[in-house]
Order: C-alpha cells, then sequence, then structure tokens
C-alpha cells in the first residue's frame, strides 16, 4: 500500500480543484475552515495506507474525488445539530437522558425574548444602579413556598453543596444512614459532603433510624441536621425514620443546629389528589419548620434545571454573600424560564395543568387511549409492514421521582415484518426527528403519554421511513 503514499495529492492542489469552491459555497464554509477539513481527510487516508487498511480497486485510485466525497459527508455531520430535537415514546416523563422537563409554551416565549435583547439581569431600573440576579424571582418562590427568603442555583446537587459548604464546613451535619443516597451520575451525598468540608455523623442503621439516634448524635460540633429525601428510590419492609416535625421539635432544642431537608424533586402541586405517589408539598415541609429546603427545578416543578433554596432569610442571606454564590448562579434564560414557570403556579389550577410535566402526569388514560388509536389506524393505512396494536400498559415519572409509582396508560405495541424489534428501534433512533421507543416481549411499543398530538405527524413519518 505505501506504493500509493506518493498519489495521495497535496492540500494545494484540492484548493485549485473545482470540487472545493463548490463545497465552501453548499455549505457557507470558510477558505480557513474548508481546509482543515481537507487535511484532516488526507492525514485519515495516509494512515490508512500506512496500516493497509484501505482497499485499492484500481491501478490509479481516484483519492482527489475519495477525499472530497469523505470531506463532504463529515461536513454535514458537523454540521448537523449536536442537541437534537426527539420524540420520547418511552412513557417517561421525566426522562433524564432525553432532557427532563419539556417548558410551558409561556416559559419558551420569555426565553426567546430574554435571549434576544437586552435585560435588567443586574440593573435596578427605577434606581438606575447594579441590582441582584438573585431578586428577579425571589419573591415568586417566597409566594409558591411560603418561605421567608428563596435563591436559585444551577441544580439541586448545587443547592447541597452551598449549604453545606457555607453553612457548616468543617463541622458536623448528621444524616440517617438510610438516606446516605447515591444519584445519577455517581453524586453521593457523603462524597458531596466531604466535598464541601463538613463533616459527616451518620446515625441510626441503613433501614432504621430513631429518634434517640439524632438526640445523642448532637454536640457543640453540630451544626446542622440533614434530611434527605430518598426520591429515587424506595425502601419496603421492616424500616423506620423520623418525621419531620420531630426532627423540627428537637433541633429547636438546640439553636445552634441548622435543619435543613434536602427534597430532591421537589412538589409544588399536589399529586396526591390524582392518587400519584406520596410526594410531600414544599410548602407543607416550610410550614412545619425547617429552617432550609433545597429542591430540583426541572422536575416535579416542571421548569428549567435549577436548584431552588428556599427557608430562613438570615440563612439564605448568608448563603446568597458565599463566593460559591457566584460560582453557582443560573444566566438570564434560566431565569426567565424559572420566573414563568412559578407565575403558573401562581395564577391557578388551570394554569398549573398547562405546564407539560404536570399535563403528562395527570393525563387520563383515556385521552392516551384516543391519542393512540388515531395512530395505530394513520399508521396502518400507510404501510402494511407493520403490524399494531392497543394495548393497556403502564408509564414511569422518571428522573429519579417516585420510584415504583406507576401510572396507567396506553401503547401501540408494533412488529415488523422483516426487522426485528432491535433493528426497528434503532432505525427509529436514525430518522429526524429521532424517535425514542421502549421494547417489551420484541415488541416496539410507543406510549403516548409523552406524545403531544402536534408530534403524531413526525411520529408517523418516521415509522414510514424505516418501512
Amino acid at each position: 500500500m505505501k506504493q500509493y503514499l506518493r498519489l495521495l495529492p497535496a492540500v494545494h492542489e484540492l484548493q485549485k480543484d473545482p470540487r472545493f469552491e463548490t463545497l465552501k459555497k453548499k455549505f457557507d464554509l470558510h477558505e480557513t475552515q474548508l481546509t482543515e477539513f481537507l487535511q484532516q481527510e488526507v492525514g485519515s487516508l495516509r494512515k490508512s495506507l500506512l496500516a493497509e487498511e484501505t482497499l485499492i480497486e484500481k491501478a490509479t485510485p481516484d483519492f482527489t474525488g475519495q477525499i472530497f466525497k469523505s470531506a463532504e459527508l463529515h461536513i454535514q455531520i458537523w454540521q448537523e445539530d449536536r442537541l437534537e430535537r426527539v420524540i420520547n415514546g418511552t412513557g417517561t416523563v421525566l426522562h433524564t437522558n432525553l432532557g427532563r422537563s419539556r417548558l410551558s409554551d409561556a416559559a419558551i416565549a420569555h426565553v426567546v425574548r430574554t435571549a434576544e435583547n437586552y435585560s435588567n439581569l443586574e440593573y435596578q431600573l427605577v434606581a438606575g444602579k447594579r441590582g441582584s440576579r438573585h431578586q428577579i424571582i425571589e419573591d415568586l418562590v417566597v409566594q409558591a413556598t411560603g418561605a421567608e427568603a428563596a435563591m436559585v442555583v444551577n441544580n439541586n446537587a448545587a443547592a447541597v453543596f452551598l449549604i453545606l459548604s457555607a453553612l457548616a464546613k468543617k463541622q458536623e451535619v448528621i444524616v440517617s444512614r438510610g438516606q446516605l443516597v447515591e444519584i445519577g451520575g455517581s453524586f453521593r451525598v457523603s462524597s458531596i459532603m466531604e466535598e464541601s468540608g463538613a463533616r459527616l455523623v451518620e446515625v441510626g442503621t441503613t433501614n432504621k433510624t430513631h429518634l434517640v439516634d439524632y438526640e445523642q448524635a448532637i454536640t457543640e460540633e453540630t451544626a446542622m441536621m440533614m434530611k434527605v429525601h430518598t426520591s429515587n428510590f424506595k425502601m419496603i419492609g421492616f424500616t423506620e425514620t423520623v418525621e419531620t416535625a420531630k426532627l423540627v421539635e428537637l433541633t429547636g432544642k438546640h439553636q445552634h443546629v441548622i435543619f435543613y431537608e434536602d427534597l430532591g424533586s421537589g412538589a409544588l402541586y399536589d399529586f396526591k389528589q390524582h392518587g400519584i405517589g406520596d410526594e410531600p408539598l414544599v410548602r407543607e415541609v416550610i410550614e412545619s419548620g425547617v429552617d432550609l429546603v433545597s429542591f430540583s427545578g426541572d422536575k416535579l416543578l416542571g421548569g428549567p434545571q435549577a436548584g431552588l433554596i428556599a427557608g430562613k432569610k438570615e440563612l439564605v442571606e448568608r448563603l446568597k454573600k458565599h463566593q460559591l454564590a457566584r460560582v453557582l448562579r443560573v444566566d438570564k434564560m434560566t431565569l426567565a424560564a424559572m420566573e414563568e414557570t412559578l407565575k403558573s403556579y401562581l395564577a391557578g389550577a388551570e394554569k398549573i395543568a398547562e405546564l407539560p410535566t404536570i399535563r403528562d402526569i395527570i393525563r387520563p388514560a383515556e385521552d392516551i387511549k384516543v391519542q393512540a388509536q388515531l395512530f395505530i389506524r394513520n399508521l396502518q393505512s400507510k404501510s402494511s409492514n407493520y403490524h399494531s396494536e392497543l394495548q393497556e400498559s403502564t408509564s414511569q415519572i422518571g428522573g429519579g421521582t417516585m420510584p415504583g409509582v406507576e401510572i396507567p396508560t396506553y401503547i401501540a405495541a408494533i412488529t415488523h415484518k422483516r426487522l426485528s424489534a432491535a433493528q426497528l428501534s434503532l432505525c427509529l433512533r436514525k430518522v429526524k426527528p429521532a424517535i425514542v421507543s421502549r421494547i417489551q416481549e420484541d415488541q416496539v411499543c410507543i406510549d403516548f403519554r409523552t406524545i403531544n398530538f402536534s408530534e403524531l405527524d413526525d411520529l408517523l413519518a418516521g415509522f414510514v421511513a424505516c418501512q
């Protein structure tokens, strides 16, 4: 193969080829940028020849044509969006891998307005002087939770880290062994506590922790008692935990001890009224007397990725002044989305139901059934390669939220005449927009809980493309 190396074209020769200008115009590339692509292709081909990995079919191969063809393919791939739209046919509402909560129309519109214009992010318009981004939505969080004060950081893990670093560094933090959880990305409460500089004091056992365990652990070195909501798993059987109210009463006897509850998902809407889960409401936890709570913005709240902190004013002010608050602050688009999301909660039940996350979780199974039936009829009329049937099934909440909770739903269970379920699922992930399904009993299953009526045409087109 090495004898073919001399046939490789020089880059300056490629620049003179008419195809150079053609590609430059087609992809709107700068000359330098296109040259870099071609250099990469020449280098890749040279490496392949040296390794004898390239099959040569002609005595005088057209390396120039091969390079331009390969470059065009790679430029097309490079110009595609890395972050692309996906149709979620899994039925998992808060699918972490698919971006969790979808934003409401109002939140999306406010993000766009904020992104395309200047804003008063850190400017007091009336006073004409510098302001603080903490003030933009604090009053809305306070109204929604009943807390004295609030702030927002970039996710709930950041909220946990800030609280421990600012309020318990080099001091003891008491946590039940049954709450030393690990969530996605190997985030462990024990590890984040170590990084924050706080000293972990474990009490109780994995399955049982009593009030006396906390009482006996409190010393002059205790800065905080931390309760972690086990939102990503459920422990059943011979178990016991201490209620928030009792821990509030206990810390009330020790003025130097802060009681902080990490709520994880954090619900402002009562899903229990629909018979879904037993997630505690943030307002109820605040009213019980805890000093601080933190929770996610992009889980049950239905907003953008963020970590919300609410509680006693004196403690929140200390957090705002800590150096980490700047490191962990959110940007203007996140604040815009969170503002509209919180306003929906404060506007009443009708507006709350318009939040996609809330809407999808409480959506009646009969509504989903109608949508699934419509899709099945349309698919059968478009292609004879598919067999589709309506089946009863269950959806999951997802995002480490409400473990064990399953909501009744309807799915389209689909098989293909030639393709296996795995092959069809792969094909669907390659279409635009990509369709993510789940496989059960060698059938590709589409759960319509997480699919809007406006997505049905694209969903159908994806299946037709794979026929």
